[in-house]
Parts: C-alpha cells; structure tokens; sequence
C-alpha cells in the first residue's frame, strides 16, 4: 500500500516549517534508517507516545509493511548509499511491534536492504521488540542473519514494568523476562536495553535489576513532554525558557544514577547518555539527539512507504513527523532538505537564544529536539527538561574534574580538544 495521506503545511507551528532559513546549509547524509515491519503492538501501555500520544496517524497505516514498499525502502537506501558513498548505514526494524508475526517480515527487510545497498558498505541491523513474542527459535533465526536484538523494559523487575500490558490488560513481564534471559546467553546478538525513566522507581534498584539482565548497554530515556504536556512530576511554566530557579526531578533522578553507576566496577556497563554527557565534556562529537550538537542523521520509512521523521514527534502535535515525501516518488535527498530535518542538523544555528547564552549548550544542544516543542510557536526554545540537563551536565562535570581517568567512553575524544570545555567553570 503506498502512502497517500499528504503532509499539511497549515498544521505546522511557524518555526521551522515557515520561517527557518537554511540558506548555505549542507545536510548530512542519512545513515539510520528506521524501518517500520508493522504498525501495530501486541501491547496496550498507556504512555506510549505512538498509540496514546498527540499523533494517532498510525489508525491510517495498514498494518504491516508489504513487498512493494520493502523493495522500493530497500531501493531509495541503496541509492542514498551510493549517491553519498557511504561507508556504513545502521538500519532499525521497528513498529509497533516488529516481531508481531514472526521473524519472517524483518528478516525480509533485511535481505532486501542487503541486497540494494552496494557490498562497500557494511549495515548494522538492529530489531527493537518488547520481547513478549522472543523465542529461542525467534532467537536463532535473527542470529543467524546477522540481527542484532534490543529490548525495551522499564526496569528489571515486575513491578518496575507494571504499566507493560496486553490488550487484554495481562502483564508482559513474564514473557519479556524470559527474553531478556534468552538474549543474555547469546552477548553477540544482544543489542542492550531501552529504559524510560520512571520517577516513582528508585534509580539504584532500576540500575541494580537492570544490570542482573546482563545487557551490553542500557540506554536510560527521560519521557516524552513539552512545554505544552510536560512529562509526569514536572510542572511547565506557562512560558517556554531557561527558568531559574526550578525543581528538577529528573536531574536528581539521574544524577543519583550517575553516582551508583560511576562507583559500581571498575568497567561499568554502558549507559549511553553518561557516555555522550562525558565525551562531549572531553570534546568528542555527539552520537545521540538526546544531547549535543552533531546533525540528526536518521530517518523513518513507516508501513505504508511515507518517508516521516523520528516517531518522538508523535508525541508534538498531529502530523509533526510527516514530511508529505513517501520512497515510491521521492529520493531521501529531498527528505535532506524538509524543514524539519534541516532544523536538526543545523546545530547551534537552530538553537534559541536562552540556549546559546548558556554555558552548557554545547553539551546540552538544547536538548532532545521534540522536548523544545510549545504550540504556535514550534520547536524554537529550551527543551522543558533544561533546568534538568543543566544539574546532570554539571554533576558529570564535577566528577570528571575530581579524578585523573575518566571512564572510557565508547569512543576516543579528539587529540586536540579545541571544543572541549573546561570542566572546573561549569
């Protein structure tokens, strides 16, 4: 089925879609690819930001992915690739749930990527699933083909993921436990898990029952919020801004985090917005939208072919993350130049002022770019977690400034750390 509902200019807030002035910009070629097998979930949790949020596009979307827009997804990558003559590409196999009718339909997308992309250029693929539907036969097919697996938990015990339920209101932990054991046996496969931060679960038992899942890595993810819905325990001022002073939750929750994660082992587990906060402050480039300034670099191609950017824009406003471009018509090239898509690779050029006068903002970026969101307005201010960013970068901060060896991140900082910031004024 191909992607016939247009994009709606009227429906978007002023900046950056009528006023963003990307004269002289280059963009940054696309290099994750987020591909959407099916639109559906066999799970009902009530904060989720795609089924529950602002966007409900996904009621449009036939349920799963067919071959036409397989092969013509497979085809625009492999042009993209060989256009910009890129060296690696990461591609994501999401929902919904991407395992909701066996690991048949991803591991179909996969060979199909394979086989348009050019053989210069080595993919990482990667299936995101809640786990519930995760055998061991599951298992062996993906590993088999080279697919690595994450999980998304919101803890590592059952009444940590009390809202993770079926639509019949059953809880999916057991199923989903059960996963993460499977997946602990096979390291090679296992891509690491997606925590959403709950402010109700204490950060040292959701660490501790974490790391007792054997994850590679835990990346710890603050709710999706603006400053029209901001996320749950933190009360938005009616305006956007930096506001000082201001109770930050999530601040306090992570930097007590930070502490048990920093005095655990001598080579603690991968979290990775520690591991970016830390790079950043020692001068290395960003990875992640979450923090930083390096261009956004991923794209969605969602079941029906439309071309979209990242699904935490659903939690914005109705349409936020359609770009009206679909890969049937359109080459990702024109996806590069979407207002949308430009505002997130411009760096501090798309940053409000409050944020560029902040002696932080260069390892902050003003935040995850959806977080920025006020209606009318748009996405031009703080993120509505700023004051909570800032409390985590200085904590960080200090105890990097405190020891002679900062843990090893999962990349090397530049030789010369002319951007590198110094850590005693922050």
């Amino acid at each position: 089925m191909r992607a016939t509902a247009p994009e709606s200019p009227s429906a978007h807030p002023r900046w950056p879609h009528a006023t963003l002035d990307t004269r002289g910009h280059r963009p940054v070629p696309f290099r994750q690819f987020v591909l959407k097998v099916h639109s559906r979930c066999n799970l009902a949790c009530d904060y989720c930001y795609i089924y529950e949020g602002a966007d409900s596009s996904w009621h449009t979307r036939p349920p799963s992915a067919g071959e036409e827009t397989v092969r013509a997804a497979a085809a625009r990558i492999g042009e993209h690739v060989a256009v910009h003559r890129l060296r690696r590409i990461r591609i994501e196999l999401h929902g919904g749930e991407p395992l909701l009718t066996g690991p048949g339909p991803v591991l179909a997308y996969a060979r199909a990527v394979r086989a348009a992309v050019p053989a210069s250029c080595r993919i990482t693929a990667t299936v995101q699933t809640n786990g519930t539907l995760l055998t061991e036969r599951t298992l062996d097919a993906l590993a088999a083909a080279g697919l690595r697996v994450g999980l998304s938990l919101d803890g590592g015990l059952a009444a940590h993921n009390d809202r993770r339920r079926d639509h019949a209101r059953r809880p999916a932990w057991p199923a989903a436990h059960r996963a993460a054991r499977l997946l602990a046996a096979r390291p090679g496969t296992y891509a690491g898990i997606l925590c959403t931060i709950d402010l109700d679960t204490d950060p040292r038992e959701a660490y501790d029952s974490l790391l007792g899942l054997h994850p590679p890595g835990i990346d710890f993810l603050l709710p999706h919020g603006n400053w029209a819905a901001p996320p749950p325990g933190l009360a938005a001022p009616g305006r956007p801004g930096r506001h000082r002073p201001r109770p930050t939750p999530y601040g306090d929750w992570l930097a007590a985090l930070f502490d048990t994660w920093w005095h655990t082992a001598r080579t603690p587990t991968r979290i990775r917005l520690f591991h970016e906060i830390a790079a950043l402050l020692l001068g290395a480039p960003s990875t992640a939208e979450a923090v930083g300034l390096s261009p956004m670099a991923a794209v969605v191609v969602d079941t029906d072919g439309a071309i979209e950017q990242v699904d935490s824009l659903k939690s914005a406003y109705p349409g936020a993350p359609a770009t009206g471009l679909d890969v049937f018509r359109h080459p990702f090239d024109d996806a590069l130049r979407h207002p949308g898509i430009a505002a997130r690779q411009l760096g501090e050029g798309a940053l409000a002022p409050d944020c560029r006068g902040c002696p932080v903002h260069r390892v902050c970026g003003g935040g995850n770019y959806v977080h920025r969101y006020a209606p009318g307005s748009g996405f031009l201010h703080p993120s509505v977690y700023c004051a909570d960013l800032e409390r985590l970068i200085r904590h960080v901060a200090h105890r990097l400034s405190r020891t002679a060896k900062p843990p090893a991140t999962h990349r090397e900082a530049p030789h010369t750390r002319t951007d590198s910031l110094p850590l005693t004024e922050i």
